[in-house]
């Protein structure tokens, strides 16, 4: 993790989400490094067919883990996604919005930038 993160449109990596607290090292940005195997760089404004999806996929984030201190996810949340589970559901057809500001650059490594830009919202 560094101080210099950027994001994926060159500039200085924002805050995706502090509640729920998101990303790899629980800081809120999607910031990466060695330890991040998955790659938690996509911040993702999560939608419920996502959320269905990752479920169906094994990776469930809607139910709480209270005993990792995990909340749950709903639609309408922001999370750092592992890009390759983004590129899985773009290729379902359920990719959910991105904030490019947010989304670490580390994601162009798996996902495209077009991609990317194809499903920005706005609401930064």
């Amino acid at each position: 993790m560094t101080d210099q993160a950027r994001n994926v449109l060159g500039q200085p990596l924002v805050l995706c989400c502090n509640n729920p607290t998101t990303g790899f090292y629980r800081d809120g940005y999607c910031h990466t490094g060695v330890a991040d195997i998955g790659r938690h760089v996509v911040c993702a404004e999560l939608t419920n067919d996502f959320l269905e999806l990752t479920a169906v996929l094994g990776n469930d984030l809607s139910t709480p883990r209270p005993e990792f201190g995990f909340p749950g996810l709903t639609a309408g949340d922001r999370w750092c996604l592992c890009a390759s589970r983004w590129q899985q559901a773009l290729e379902a057809g359920v990719a959910p919005g991105v904030v490019l500001a947010a989304t670490h650059e580390a994601a162009l490594e798996i996902v495209a930038l077009n991609d990317l830009e194809a499903h920005a919202i706005e609401r930064q």
